[in-house]
């Protein structure tokens, strides 16, 4: 056996892992709501097909009509979807921005909760906070849990965290949380 310098192309298992990373491309763009997939510039016959797929509720069906939408997108370029991998991926991004500031909401409404000592720093950060309103929903959560009722007030907290988080950022300008803090100021 002789190395004669030829280039075969791809192995069988890469041409196998590029044609299931088409497939898995393809159901996510399935699963994004049709505006999106309008706004993205696909070629017209994926976005046909994704149409096809969409209407297809039959898990067998619907699966043989995925791997033909696949097909179809492995005959164009990888650049025809370079904007659509592109807007997923900006929106895997916002995604994990906004889970990453729930779970800091979610430790900080913990962190009242857990210490009474954690409310003075918390008031001192936000000064336009309605003091009473919020001690009054950590006491009735407090009871809440220890009686086993449902988390009305935990929940209520969580809100006002978000409010008051959202009232810094741009788009939250015309929300009701300003309105909550205009009347926290006049008491």
């Amino acid at each position: 056996m002789t190395d004669t310098g030829e280039d075969f192309g791809p192995t069988r298992t890469q041409q196998r892992r590029d044609a299931l990373a088409v497939l898995a491309f393809a159901t996510q763009l399935c699963e994004l709501p049709a505006t999106r997939v309008g706004k993205m510039n696909l070629p017209d016959d994926v976005l046909t097909e994704i149409g096809h797929v969409r209407r297809i509720t039959a898990h067998g069906a619907r699966k043989r009509q995925l791997a033909y939408l696949a097909k179809i997108m492995r005959r164009h370029d990888d650049a025809d979807f370079d904007d659509a991998r592109a807007a997923m991926g900006e929106n895997r991004e916002r995604q994990r921005q906004e889970t990453a500031a729930m779970h800091r909401l979610e430790n900080q409404r913990d962190k009242l909760l857990a210490d009474d000592d954690a409310l003075a720093p918390f008031i001192a950060e936000h000064p336009g906070v309605d003091r009473q309103h919020l001690r009054s929903l950590i006491r009735q959560a407090r009871s809440e849990r220890e009686a086993n009722k449902p988390p009305r007030a935990y929940r209520e907290i969580f809100q006002m965290l978000k409010d008051l988080s959202g009232a810094g950022d741009a788009d939250a300008e015309d929300d009701a949380p300003e309105s909550r803090v205009q009347a926290s100021d006049e008491l």
